[in-house]
């Protein structure tokens, strides 16, 4: 009974009528990337209304023949979060093009260097992408993809893992006093990969053992990374002029 009250409290507060600009911009970069549930609560609307108003924003002429560089930008970030239907009606693809162009990404995998963007895309998904979606979204052996995430302290979320199934939950060890005098003293001047190689945890640990201390960046440090961010952001628009807005992955990961 409590139960049904809950529900019917949250359904009675939820916004109706016409979507705004903002919420409709909201829409267009989340909507497959998060399960619809929680967009819908982070817009308080319903999930009927988030998936009727997305056939209407992302409603276009089928789209055919050679992929653009965004086209293959934005199958990377929906691959692996995304149902394949959500993929069809974002990108205005079938289904078979779409398991194409998937096939052609898995069977054209490259070694080398790292770019700064290869390492933003890297903290983006590891976490949450499976080893063989990983391999399509970064082009890269699952060998190099995980050598470079333990590199970063990397790991994949508890809760991705719980879903998937993927045997048992990983523990981190207990913060030991010492370690969360060190985190305080580190944590507003130093990069937090620096961090957590000096405390041997994951990227993930450190920035929420963080959060829940109230720890906070020095100006220095955030102007740092608003420079470093603005700068990858560059480099990044540069090679995909012409990019669409649903296809862009706002906020960096702070290293």
């Amino acid at each position: 009974m409590d139960a049904e009250r809950r529900d019917t409290q949250r359904a009675a507060g939820r916004r109706k009528g016409p979507w705004s600009q903002a919420e409709l911009e909201k829409l267009r970069r989340k909507y497959g990337k998060v399960p619809d549930g929680v967009l819908a609560r982070e817009l308080n609307r319903s999930v009927e209304s988030v998936r009727r108003i997305a056939k209407k924003v992302f409603k276009g002429d089928p789209r055919t023949g050679p992929w653009a560089p965004s086209e293959i930008q934005g199958l990377k970030e929906y691959w692996g979060a995304a149902d394949l239907a959500v993929i069809e009606l974002v990108l205005r693809r079938d289904a078979k093009d779409i398991l194409r162009k998937v096939d052609e990404l898995r069977g054209s995998l490259a070694s080398g260097e790292w770019t700064a963007e290869d390492i933003q895309a890297l903290k983006r998904h590891y976490g949450t992408r499976t080893d063989e979606d990983l391999v399509v979204i970064l082009g890269r052996p699952i060998r190099e993809i995980d050598a470079k995430a333990a590199e970063y302290c990397l790991a994949k979320d508890k809760s991705f893992q719980r879903r998937k199934g993927n045997g048992e939950r990983v523990r981190m060890p207990r913060w030991r006093p010492e370690d969360v005098e060190q985190l305080r003293a580190m944590y507003p001047d130093t990069p937090n990969l620096d961090i957590a190689k000096a405390l041997d945890r994951t990227l993930k640990s450190v920035v929420s053992k963080a959060h829940d201390l109230g720890l906070k960046k020095s100006p220095d440090r955030l102007r740092d990374m608003g420079r470093e961010n603005v700068a990858l952001r560059y480099r990044r628009d540069g090679e995909l002029e012409g990019h669409d807005p649903q296809d862009s992955s706002a906020g960096e990961a702070e290293a």
